[in-house]
């Protein structure tokens, strides 16, 4: 049994509503150097002081969680209303929240507009496992991908989400699962490093993290910066369907763990599966995984591998596997396809899956098949924000239709 929660007042009358004016500038988002810039501009604080009051700052918002400058209580109260009138450090609407019979708990977040567009959402996913809590995280708004088995692919990419609404991503999950220190702990106590719920991050979500490098390279420095959310580098990863210039980028400038989305062993199938392919090949895609900083046993890529039936399953293909990756330190994940509704793809039945899998842990790579998490909520990328987008069309033409029935009786 699952349970949703419509955590807002939509409807049809909301379907109709203009767009809401721009919010405030936010704070989240901003590296420390921006933030200073930020605040002297705004005339809040003079220069000498910039430094010190941006340390205070980094700590209520990503040490505490804060998302109300009221609660800042060891900054001045005139201090706090300045920044209440120049900066927002809200949170996200949470449209719908859906929570899993194995507790995958799935987020529809709701931005507000930037410069002349209109608001947006994204999807959000927690898993939790034994010992750790995996959020997965959204870059874009739709994709312009098209891989033919994601369902985020069938979207038309909006537009990028800028590192303030990759952080608040993070931010919205720990507040809802409880993971920021309470309000009452006082504001010098040291929080405990583990235990968190939210234990690791991956841009796996909606959207190509490497289409939107700039902004997904500063909201995963942030996440890592030991003074504030203080995630470890090697427990962030970043999946990318291959765009292979910005894989350099990754491993030079940003330093985190790699994930390669890459379901076919020759161009041909992937051209089909994964159509970035056909601009960087899997010659070229390979050549830069070898080269990616800092590999080892110890610290390997991964390569994702979605199970379809009659289609990447077989023993062959497992052999050409191991051949491809030869050489390249690797952890092959195998995920088992979770259908949505309109795929033409079916997931590969369970001992074609385990024969793959034996082959490739035989081969000498380990080969976990991935646990289908959150499948009574849809939990498969993309799928809650079209199902919001289909109700938000039912909800607007029963509206239309209700005025002009009301037109023609006046």
């Amino acid at each position: 049994m699952s349970l949703s929660l419509d955590l807002t007042a939509a409807g049809a009358r909301e379907a109709l509503r203009p767009a809401p004016a721009p919010e405030k500038p936010s704070l989240i988002g901003l590296a420390r150097e921006e933030m200073a810039q930020a605040l002297v501009a705004a005339g809040l604080v003079p220069e000498k002081q910039a430094r010190m009051r941006v340390q205070q700052l980094w700590h209520w918002l990503y040490v505490r969680g804060v998302s109300d400058f009221a609660h800042m209580f060891n900054i001045s109260k005139d201090l706090r209303a300045g920044l209440e009138r120049h900066f927002s450090i809200a949170r996200p609407e949470i449209v719908e929240e859906q929570i899993s019979s194995d507790g995958t708990r799935k987020w529809l977040f709701r931005f507000p507009p930037r410069g002349a567009g209109r608001p947006v959402e994204i999807e959000t996913v927690y898993i939790p496992e034994e010992g750790r809590g995996t959020l997965c995280i959204s870059s874009q708004v739709g994709c312009t991908l098209t891989c033919s088995f994601c369902h985020t692919g069938t979207q038309k990419l909006v537009r990028n989400l800028t590192a303030e609404e990759i952080l608040a991503q993070l931010l919205s999950a720990r507040d809802r699962l409880g993971d920021f220190p309470d309000r009452d702990t006082p504001a010098g106590a040291i929080v405990p490093a583990e235990g968190r719920k939210v234990s690791n991050i991956v841009m796996m979500g909606m959207g190509e993290p490497l289409y939107n490098f700039e902004a997904v390279k500063k909201a995963l420095l942030i996440a890592s910066d030991g003074d504030g959310l203080a995630l470890s580098k090697r427990r962030i990863t970043l999946s990318t369907s291959g765009v292979v210039p910005e894989i350099y980028r990754t491993g030079e400038e940003i330093g985190v763990m790699l994930a390669i989305s890459l379901h076919a062993t020759n161009d041909d199938l992937r051209d089909l599966l994964v159509p970035i392919n056909k601009k960087f090949p899997l010659k070229e895609l390979m050549e830069a995984c070898r080269k990616y900083p800092g590999l080892s046993n110890a610290r390997r890529i991964t390569f994702e591998y979605v199970m379809l039936k009659d289609v990447n399953d077989s023993l062959d293909d497992a052999r050409a596997l191991v051949k491809l990756l030869k050489g390249i330190p690797a952890k092959i994940n195998l995920i088992p396809f979770n259908p949505w509704p309109g795929t033409n793809y079916q997931c590969s039945d369970w001992e074609a899956i385990e024969r793959f899998a034996d082959f490739i842990n035989n081969a000498g790579y380990a080969s976990p098949i991935r646990t289908p998490r959150g499948r009574d909520i849809l939990a498969a990328c993309g799928q809650l924000k079209s199902e919001s987008e289909r109700m938000r069309k039912v909800d607007r033409l029963a509206l239309e239709a209700m005025m002009i029935a009301g037109h023609g009786e006046a």
